[in-house]
């Protein structure tokens, strides 16, 4: 088992920035990309921005960028910068994980409210 806890969520001014952390732990494994997703209420969970084992990266149009992922692989560590927020970034957002052995996990979510 992968257990994943994310950090750095909260409350911010639009325009305003900050950066998420996700910290992987458990058993021996490889891992395939890791990313982040958000969900609004009443949205379908959407892909933000993933990084591969290479450091290849993706992202949303709707934050092409504003926000940048980033990757320690030695700690197993993915993190997500944001910055230029807007009121429409409002959503939890989930880490995940993603092994060579296509197995699948997500953390817990972080609030992120954007509003004056």
């Amino acid at each position: 088992q992968v257990q994943l806890v994310e950090s750095g969520g909260g409350l911010v001014q639009p325009g305003g920035s900050l950066r998420l952390s996700c910290a992987a732990s458990g058993s021996s494994f490889s891992i395939y990309y890791m990313g982040w997703y958000r969900q609004a209420p009443g949205k379908l969970r959407e892909l933000v921005a993933a990084i591969t084992r290479d450091g290849s990266t993706n992202y949303a149009d709707s934050v092409k960028g504003r926000f940048t992922i980033s990757r320690d692989n030695a700690k197993n560590m993915v993190y997500l910068q944001m910055n230029s927020l807007k009121p429409d970034d409002t959503a939890v957002y989930y880490c995940n994980l993603k092994t060579l052995g296509r197995a699948n996990y997500w953390g817990q979510g972080t609030q992120v409210t954007v509003s004056s």
